[in-house]
């Protein structure tokens, strides 16, 4: 055969006459994209996901189906390539009707793929599970007991009958690999001989320590506590984290070859300039460890506490006498530590003060219901008017009843003082649970928002010094959930690495195709009553601060993994037209519109069909008659209706089908899976 030459983005290329534009492309190892081509099966050109521009040529071409010629000047790159490409990513991506990840997944602040580790517990491999849940998480067993879940308020188990056990299944696979022969442990890449510091031990530093150890980077964290843990090790009680399941999970992180410094803190025993000149990085993630004043008279009584101040202390092995009546004062998670934690101290008559209804407490519903039945009184609709002191010293409290108005910006309905109604209560100490503050001493140097923490690029965690990073509670918003200062970790972590390696550090959102579903298309589901943690008796409880929950038996963790509805597709990984609409930006709502109606079947025996993923690209019309020789596909109807269906008139050809899946394995959506 002739040899011809040709350019491709200013590269000479060789190839033989009668060879694709694509064929030549990529036997010069220039990529280009396609979906509906494939080496084995002729030429067809319909997903134009391959178009390329030729010099003086006025046309888009079709580089799968498009002969090379000698002399041609190719880009396939161009702007114009790029747009068109677009387009038709769009288009196609508007009539696909799957789901990439399942809801669980996409509402997860650190990006688990919830389903993956779900299916592995299901399967009775906690290690892979550990293995899928590490990739964001490298403290699942804390995470898994102290986690709000938010992955699990989007469960659409829920349009059944109850979401999944999310966060109890990760701390239950967790536990079981800890507790194994040999523990997960991730692979390490090749050193890189780059140094990154990281200032702060808890979850945003320890993940992102994790995520650079296992890139090559030497890796040191430096914190002010005695140990390393952040807000974990000491902002929450032992009965809700037993201390040495976090030191188990700190360990596997140090053994990574990560360097961890105790008692060293920035302002005072080492200075951020110093930081800068040691490592070619620095990433603070300091926490927020002050409590927010109530800000009502008498606040600066002895006797008034903040609610991280009682809980490091305790934490501290230490026991402060609260006194026989304490009120702690918020109604998020910290309130309820607080509270949970005083009742365990010895307090008689513990008041949580909120300003709203039961409904609006930020809490999660599960620990107001544990502190009910340990004795705590909430006093709801009530807040703060003053703190009344003898001596200096706090000894009531004067609450205004509140009644609820108009919703806030949050949309909750705000809280309004009933003129002239209060109620006093008698009290040895208040506690202050409504909110966090920074520390930033030290950090003089980084760009500070008005609410006093530091300023960073929620994208990557870039600060106004290069070099610097930032991420967690003390930065923009303030502090959140766990879950989410490692979600921030993790870019962070991708963006340093970038960084350091003189790359762009964009953290990039990933697009994914998303279904809206209704309970309907669930009745036909089993119902099956989530599985229900057992906790000690609340008696029992008060006098002590041993765990909480006695934990998920084997039966009930398989169980509960196998309610899991696995709406994320089954092909996600290899998926080629996500792969292509998030190396090509797209925007499908551009082109929305009525969809053509879902339907799964599985007259193909061994496999799948779901039209609603088909993008009518005949791969696997084509495989089936030029590869496999049957011809049992095809394509059926015309215009915006048309689908492919199977045809079968001979038992033969039934059995022949389930033996071959040629059709599935070059499918390039997960319209097809193989069920065996």
């Amino acid at each position: 055969m002739s040899e011809i030459k040709l350019i491709i983005n200013g590269k000479e290329c060789v190839g033989t006459k009668g060879q694709t534009i694509l064929e030549v492309a990529q036997a010069n190892g220039i990529f280009v994209p396609t979906l509906c081509h494939l080496a084995t099966v002729k030429h067809y050109g319909a997903c134009g996901v391959c178009v390329v521009e030729g010099k003086n040529m006025p046309k888009l071409m079709r580089s799968c189906s498009t002969l090379a010629a000698d002399g041609m000047d190719i880009n396939t790159e161009s702007a114009r390539v790029v747009q068109a490409r677009k387009v038709a990513l769009e288009l196609l991506m508007s009539d696909h009707d799957g789901d990439c990840k399942g809801p669980c997944g996409l509402n997860c602040p650190a990006h688990t793929d919830v389903q993956g580790y779900v299916k592995a517990i299901a399967n009775g491999d906690d290690h892979e599970a550990v293995k899928i849940i590490k990739e964001k998480i490298p403290l699942p067993a804390s995470i898994g007991r102290v986690c709000p879940h938010p992955c699990e308020d989007k469960c659409r188990r829920a349009l059944v009958e109850q979401p999944l056990s999310i966060a109890y299944l990760k701390a239950f696979a967790a536990d079981n690999d800890l507790a194994s022969e040999k523990p997960y442990k991730s692979a390490v890449a090749a050193a890189t001989g780059k140094k990154v510091g990281i200032v702060g031990g808890g979850p945003a530093g320890l993940t992102a320590a994790y995520q650079l150890a296992v890139l090559g980077h030497e890796v040191t964290v430096m914190d002010m506590m005695p140990e390393m843990g952040g807000m974990l090790r000491y902002g929450i009680p032992e009965y809700r984290l037993p201390k040495a399941v976090l030191a188990a999970e700190v360990a596997a992180i140090e053994a990574l070859g990560v360097t961890m410094i105790n008692n060293i803190k920035v302002g005072s025993d080492v200075t951020l300039e110093t930081l800068k000149a040691q490592f070619d990085a620095v990433l603070v993630a300091v926490g927020a460890w002050k409590s927010t004043n109530i800000g009502c008279e008498g606040d600066k009584l002895e006797g008034v506490l903040g609610g991280i101040d009682v809980l490091r202390q305790v934490n501290l092995g230490e026991r402060p006498d609260l006194g026989k009546n304490v009120a702690v004062v918020g109604g998020g998670n910290v309130a309820m530590d607080a509270c949970r934690t005083a009742v365990r101290l010895g307090a008689e008559n513990v008041y949580v003060i909120y300003r709203r209804t039961r409904a609006e407490a930020p809490a999660e519903d599960l620990e107001i219901e544990e502190a009910l039945e340990e004795g705590v009184n909430f006093k709801w609709l009530t807040n703060p008017a003053e703190i009344i002191g003898e001596n200096g010293k706090v000894s009531k409290i004067k609450l205004q009843v509140m009644e609820l108005g108009e919703p806030d910006a949050s949309g909750r309905r705000s809280p309004v003082p009933v003129e002239g109604k209060f109620e006093i209560l008698d009290v040895d100490t208040v506690i202050s649970a409504i909110g966090q503050r920074c520390n930033l001493a030290g950090f003089e140097e980084l760009t500070q928002t008005r609410k006093g923490t530091i300023e960073a690029s929620e994208n990557n965690g870039t600060t106004n010094v290069p070099g610097v990073f930032a991420v967690g509670d003390a930065t923009n918003r303030g502090p959140s959930i766990a879950v989410r200062a490692i979600g921030e970790a993790n870019d962070a972590a991708y963006a340093i690495n970038a960084y350091l390696n003189g790359q762009d550090m964009t953290v990039k959102a990933p697009y994914y195709s998303e279904r809206k579903v209704t309970a309907e298309e669930f009745a036909d589901r089993e119902k099956i009553a989530r599985a229900e943690m057992s906790c000690k008796d609340p008696a029992y409880r008060r006098g002590n601060f041993d765990a909480v929950i006695n934990g998920f038996t084997d039966e009930q963790a398989r169980a509960e993994a196998k309610r899991c509805l696995e709406c994320g597709c089954h092909d996600f990984h290899d998926c080629s037209l996500v792969h292509h609409a998030n190396l090509y930006p797209v925007n499908p709502g551009r082109f929305a519109g009525a969809k053509r109606q879902q339907n799964s079947e599985q007259k193909l025996v061994c496999i799948e069909r779901n039209e609603g993923k088909c993008i009518l690209c005949g791969l696997c019309v084509r495989v089936c008659e030029e590869v496999a020789g049957e011809g049992l596909l095809g394509l059926v109807g015309r215009g915006f209706g048309t689908v492919i269906k199977p045809e079968f008139r001979d038992p033969a050809k039934i059995a022949k089908c389930a033996d071959c899946m040629k059709c599935a394995y070059a499918c390039p959506t997960g319209a097809l899976k193989i069920l065996k």
